[in-house]
């Protein structure tokens, strides 16, 4: 079995949509004035690689507690468009892929951006689906997507259409994962999210199981 780190680094210098977002990491303790060392962390919860619950945008949709454990791992699939120069995934790119994504419970989308994480210009003009691709993986009994940029919606968007047809499926999204290219095309994928109450997102350690 191999174990596949699919996750970016929390770092104050990180890419957030806006400096207010920043991660506060603050040493607290020290081993050298306390005897033990301890960090006070201050994240938003969409925040590096990280989990949307359906309440992120959905006033009655499930918030991540409510979902049992089950919901964040599962067989997974990766659609490489990372060499398909594509704007926009359409319909017609996926069904070539129905039987793939029929047997899978989530849909790991490479798009090849996470060589940007630090760059600017990794939030733009990163690969997205189109509406009638979302509703088109609405038909499947998909737990979730996964992909390595920033948003499944444009980053200028104001209607997330993308995330509520998901979200209306109830589906989970999973953004900025890392490290696709070292994964095959099928293996068990994981992201466990932080557990609170009414939880809309949370970041998580995403992990690839090669078996």
């Amino acid at each position: 079995m191999n174990i596949i780190d699919l996750s970016q680094e929390l770092d104050i210098s990180m890419p957030t949509y806006s400096d207010d977002s920043k991660p506060v990491i603050e040493k607290v303790s020290t081993i050298q004035e306390d005897g033990y060392n301890e960090t006070r962390l201050s994240i938003y919860s969409h925040l590096g690689t990280h989990i949307d619950s359906p309440f992120h945008m959905l006033s009655k949709g499930y918030s991540l507690e409510k979902f049992t454990i089950d919901k964040f791992v599962g067989n997974a699939f990766v659609l490489d468009i990372s060499n398909l120069n594509l704007k926009c995934l359409e319909v017609k790119e996926l069904e070539k892929y129905e039987k793939n994504i029929s047997n899978c419970q989530f849909l790991i989308i490479k798009t090849g951006w996470s060589k940007y994480w630090g760059d600017e210009k990794y939030f733009i003009d990163f690969p997205v689906m189109t509406e009638e691709s979302a509703k088109w993986l609405g038909k499947f009994s998909l737990k979730g997507i996964g992909i390595d940029a920033i948003s499944v919606d444009p980053v200028d968007t104001i209607d997330y259409f993308i995330h509520k047809i998901l979200f209306n499926n109830n589906m989970v999204i999973i953004e900025n994962l890392t490290n696709l290219e070292k994964l095959p095309s099928e293996f068990i994928f994981s992201a466990t999210p932080f557990k609170y109450k009414e939880s809309d997102g949370s970041p998580v350690r995403a992990i690839g199981i090669i078996l």
